[in-house]
């Protein structure tokens, strides 16, 4: 039987039970009416509170490969698919089914190939991963301000830079605070990466990050490559890979070759020559590091996308914790192939978002043309993606990147957007063809003359409200997004009168306090100039992270600003004063949101741990649910399997941890979902219609057979809207 009668004859065996099944669900989820009738707390369960908190790019075999669950649960992951296995001393090393996550060499050839989903494929050299190459500080980003004493003490014992850490910080409980000192790598410039074990010589796939001794868990790590065309090709789909268990037929065969072939956009500048063919005299490219040549140039990364964490041995001990003893989900999916803003603009939305003219209509971006002209930022800019490969070159995109130049110099690049509506765009043509090629046919969602924005760009409006578009000053950037006018759910919610915030890490510090003369007034810092400065007004707030600043309807409003957008300083103060709204949206810094290089995990733990105490110590623990998750997988390997949704995703697991008192502790859910699955949670719970009549949260809850495949929905497209990790009995 083909996967096509298998789904429609077990779709047909269901239909009966599914009626009953949903009688049943609205009879446990009607409506629980208060006395005042507020529909904040007019909730189809115990449920009054949700606080969505996200961290940033780590998958789940990323965080989660060799977690072991409770007698009675199962989890998909590294260990249980034997990728991995454990030795003696719970090294994770190759088990018996690595060749699962075997990772291959491709080519896609430019002047011969277009971009290419699933290119022809052999093993790379001894079949060896391409070196993974060093990232993150040397040392931590804060400075020993002992350095001058006579032995110089080590900075995690120098009192002055404690103080500092947190001064620049509020998110993180008191014992956290040294990590911030500390994990730099030692090492200078994009070389291996010593501290890994054997890192000139690891097999084609996954392998142990931590090793106990030179890389530890609280080590800055190397960030891989995540945007949206990048991503796509990582998971090496196509039709020919399909199989019962995956119908997609994404198999994940690419991560390090995408890596090491081209990396993280690089904004139209030519490959240099390969070292081969130049004598090995720079300047030349190659996609594994030369010690002999240590001058060339490579994409920075080398095979970063393939390292996991070791919970076995102690790694991210607080959300093993948390999985142990609250409920996790091993298939929630980032929404969207690609970075940090588009899939915070899809959560937000249910939808993506795309290029308008001055009067909000549809409208092609730059392209070929000279922007902030005249100034000294003048430049042409190229921002429609083209992933084809360059002519001569193996998988060198034509244009894709986050935009060069500025701040005093010409502007260049910006490869972000694609008319995906139409065929005939670079790199949109070979997703519809594989769209249109799976078993069930995919419908792309893109509407016609519609640029959607891929990858990051700034959000349309600063923190003021102001037009950030519209702005020229030397110190914004072209590469800016115009307003938005596609509804999210905070309009939603206002719609219907339930209370929320968006609650960002350093929001004080960017869009200011008061004003001039006022005790505590901050002036707005809209252009980001105390990015990266520590002390008392450091400005690590993300705002491509904030779904609702792309937004005309939140952020033109004074009085929704002000009402929805806050710092976290608030968020804390709402707890304890028993204040907290219905909905909270919760973003950390840059400093502890947990993304690679910039940030660790660990701190991103932190952050976590000191809301979840907070909660838990307060009235909120009998009503609240704790949604923890991630922005996208961050370019990170992952085995699990990946629904396509439409033309923007969905993409890699990442980890979803939910904290609540009506958790089975322990459990886990295997029903597909991803970030927009939260949106159908608050939907559901307050009994509120989707945010539009396009928007993902329309999708059904996923159908699975258990004899074929717990984590393939026969009824694709479709998602959970995450009921299935309470137990309101």
């Amino acid at each position: 039987m083909n996967l096509k009668k298998l789904a429609s004859t077990t779709v047909d065996g269901l239909r009966n039970g599914l009626t009953s099944l949903a009688l049943l669900q609205f009879s446990l989820g009607a409506p629980i009416a208060n006395a005042q009738n507020d529909p904040s707390t007019d909730t189809r369960t115990p449920i009054k509170h949700v606080i969505v908190i996200i961290g940033e790019n780590r998958s789940f075999d990323h965080v989660f490969a060799t977690y072991v669950p409770r007698d009675g649960e199962t989890v998909d992951n590294l260990l249980s698919k034997g990728i991995v296995k454990l030795d003696s001393k719970k090294n994770a090393v190759p088990g018996p089914h690595f060749d699962k996550a075997h990772q291959l060499l491709a080519s896609d050839l430019g002047g011969i190939d277009t971009f290419l989903l699933s290119p022809p494929k052999e093993e790379f050299p001894n079949d060896k991963l391409p070196t993974p190459l060093v990232g993150g500080p040397s040392v931590a980003y804060f400075p020993n301000l002992c350095s001058s004493e006579k032995p110089e003490p080590a900075i995690n014992d120098c009192p002055a830079s404690l103080a500092l850490a947190k001064q620049s910080e509020s998110g993180l409980p008191a014992s956290y605070y040294p990590d911030l000192l500390t994990g730099g790598s030692g090492l200078s410039g994009h070389v291996p990466d010593a501290r890994i074990s054997n890192v000139t010589s690891l097999p084609a796939g996954p392998f142990q990050l931590t090793n106990g001794g030179a890389f530890t868990y609280d080590s800055y790590a190397a960030s891989p490559v995540h945007r949206f065309y990048q991503m796509y090709q990582q998971l090496d789909c196509s039709i020919n890979h399909n199989s019962i268990e995956n119908p997609s037929g994404c198999i994940g065969k690419l991560f390090s070759w995408v890596e090491v072939t081209y990396g993280a956009g690089q904004d139209g500048a030519a490959q240099p020559p390969l070292c081969a063919s130049d004598n090995g005299a720079p300047p030349c490219f190659t996609t594994n590091y030369l010690p002999n040549v240590p001058g060339a140039t490579t994409t920075h990364e080398g095979s970063t996308a393939l390292g996991f964490y070791n919970v076995q041995q102690g790694d991210a001990p607080y959300f093993k914790w948390l999985a142990d003893n609250y409920a996790m989900s091993d298939n929630f999916h980032q929404s969207v192939q690609g970075g940090t803003g588009a899939n915070h603009i899809m959560f937000g939305h249910g939808d993506a978002i795309w290029f308008s003219d001055a009067d909000g209509k549809p409208d092609a971006p730059p392209e070929g043309e000279t922007v902030y002209s005249p100034g000294p930022d003048a430049g042409m800019v190229s921002e429609i993606e083209n992933p084809d490969p360059t002519p001569g070159t193996n998988n060198w995109y034509i244009q894709d990147g986050y935009g060069g130049g500025g701040y005093g110099s010409p502007v260049y690049g910006g490869g972000s957007y694609s008319n995906c509506s139409d065929p005939q765009q670079p790199g949109v043509r070979e997703v519809l063809k594989y769209l249109k090629s799976l078993p069930q046919p995919i419908n792309s969602g893109c509407e016609q003359g519609h640029y959607y924005l891929l990858n990051n760009y700034n959000p349309g409006y600063f923190g003021d409200g102001s037009n950030a578009y519209t702005d020229h000053n030397v110190n914004n950037t072209p590469f800016t997004i115009p307003p938005s006018s596609v509804p999210s759910i905070g309009d939603d919610l206002n719609a219907h009168k339930i209370s929320w915030k968006y609650y960002g890490d350093q929001w004080n510090n960017y869009a200011g306090v008061g004003k001039p003369g006022d005790p505590n007034y901050i002036a707005p810092d809209k252009y980001d100039l105390n990015y990266g400065v520590p002390g008392p007004l450091a400005d690590d707030y993300c705002n491509i992270c904030n779904p609702f600043q792309y937004d005309t309807s939140i952020m033109a409003n004074k009085a929704q600003r002000e009402a929805h957008i806050q710092d976290t300083l608030n968020l804390y103060t709402d707890i304890a004063g028993k204040t907290l709204p219905a909905v909270s949206f919760v973003k950390p810094s840059g400093l502890v949101d947990g993304h690679p290089a910039s940030s660790k995990l660990d701190l991103f733990e932190g952050f976590v741990k000191k809301i979840v105490d907070q909660v838990e110590a307060s009235p909120y623990a009998k009503d609240t649910a704790i949604f923890i998750a991630f922005d996208e997988g961050g370019g990170y390997y992952d085995s699990g399997y990946v629904q396509p949704l439409d033309f923007f995703g969905d993409g890699t697991r990442i980890p979803l941890i939910v904290v609540s008192s009506y958790n089975k502790p322990g459990h886990i859910a295997h029903n597909y979902s991803d970030h927009v699955s939260i949106l159908k949670f608050i939907e559901r719970n307050w009994d509120i219609p989707p945010v539009t009549k396009r928007s993902r949260d329309n999708f059904p809850n996923p159908i699975s057979v258990e004899a074929v495949s717990p984590y393939v929905p026969i009824n694709a497209p479709s998602i959970s809207d995450l009921f299935e990790l309470f137990d309101f009995n």
